[in-house]
């Protein structure tokens, strides 16, 4: 119990001097900023967040508007951050809390981690942000910071490993100033205790079992990495007449799920037909004057996708072009709010003059 004590004790003293007290979503504090926060906080850098953060704010600056929202607005203000299950998933939510809540983010822990897109941790981590509840957070920052701390060996994404630090964070965690203690503990692992640690600014150095070990790099446990398969696929820059772009939805779940991406090409699956042909079969528009541009890649968490863009004008319908509610004609010029993916995004801005 004396470690515990005295972990949290000299924490939040560093924490008064060196936390991070004027990040956006810590001012005006509310359920609602904090939740927006956390979500985009998964995976994701500070710096990155910010941001997103604001323009969110500017947007939705309640449950009310995101609820009322149209999934394109959302994703398309979630466009380049990634990981955009989470942003359907905040839309999501906003519309259950608007129908069974009243609009009126819940205070319960049982409640909050019923919502799409929350897990434990980040439930936890809502409720101590934003009411000063007594809940245990358990996010990679901390994982890092508790396996140092007690010289935890193994990969924290296995079940017995990750079971046992939930045990510690439940014992360090201490009943008061529980909104300085999240926060700090998350701070103190994206600081002093990074990836790359300086121990030397950390104020739980001499409690820190790796580091009295003379081992800090050892922790946590890495994942054994696996070699990421590579697929491969052509990115259709379709222009019509008036030099907009031709965009599909993609299907509401699966990689980007529910953005707009261009008209994907592979000949790699069997098919022998051409570009000029695929279009003409599956889109109903006849093209001309195919351009491959360099091939570059872009890596999901699971593999590689080495995409070429390939530029090509639309000389017009074959026969008819038949309606479909899931493609649009996308003017660069005037964009309109929709969510791209981040390598759909680079394409239009490499290949399309202004755009």
């Amino acid at each position: 119990m004396q470690k515990q004590n005295t972990f949290s004790h000299l924490l939040l003293q560093w924490h008064a001097k060196h936390g991070r007290h004027d990040l956006p979503w810590q001012q005006n504090r509310s359920l609602y900023r904090v939740w927006i926060s956390e979500i985009m906080l998964q995976q994701t850098q500070v710096a990155t967040v910010i941001p997103y953060f604001e323009r969110f704010m500017t947007h939705f600056a309640d449950i009310q508007s995101l609820a009322d929202a149209s999934q394109d607005e959302v994703l398309h203000l979630w466009t380049g951050l990634g990981y955009y299950a989470r942003a359907r998933n905040l839309h999501k939510t906003a519309q259950i809390i608007h129908d069974e809540h009243k609009a009126q983010f819940p205070e319960e822990f049982d409640a909050v981690l019923a919502l799409p897109g929350i897990g434990p941790s980040t439930a936890g981590a809502i409720l101590a942000q934003s009411l000063g509840q007594r809940h245990v957070i358990l996010d990679g920052n901390v994982k890092r910071v508790l396996t140092r701390l007690y010289a935890i060996e193994g990969w924290p994404g296995k079940k017995d490993v990750e079971n046992k630090l939930w045990e510690l964070a439940e014992s360090l965690t201490p009943d008061h100033q529980l909104t300085d203690y999240t926060q700090a503990i998350m701070d103190l692992g994206a600081t002093a205790c990074a990836r790359k640690p300086n121990c030397s600014a950390c104020p739980v150095i001499d409690l820190c079992a790796a580091h009295q070990q003379n081992d800090v790099s050892l922790y946590p446990t890495p994942k054994k990495r696996k070699t990421l398969p590579v697929k491969a696929t052509q990115m259709l820059i379709l222009q019509n007449e008036a030099g907009d772009v031709l965009l599909q939805q993609r299907p509401p779940s699966g990689i980007w799920g529910g953005l707009w991406s261009l008209p994907e090409y592979s000949d790699n699956d069997g098919k022998s037909d051409s570009i000029e042909q695929w279009c003409k079969q599956q889109l109903g528009l006849l093209i001309q004057n195919t351009e491959a541009q360099p091939v570059f890649r872009h890596t999901f968490s699971h593999f590689h996708l080495d995409i070429t863009p390939v530029i090509s004008r639309v000389k017009g319908p074959a026969n008819h072009v038949m309606e479909a509610t899931n493609r649009v004609w996308y003017n660069t010029l005037r964009p309109e709010s929709l969510g791209l993916p981040a390598p759909v995004v680079k394409i239009l801005n490499r290949s399309i003059p202004d755009g």
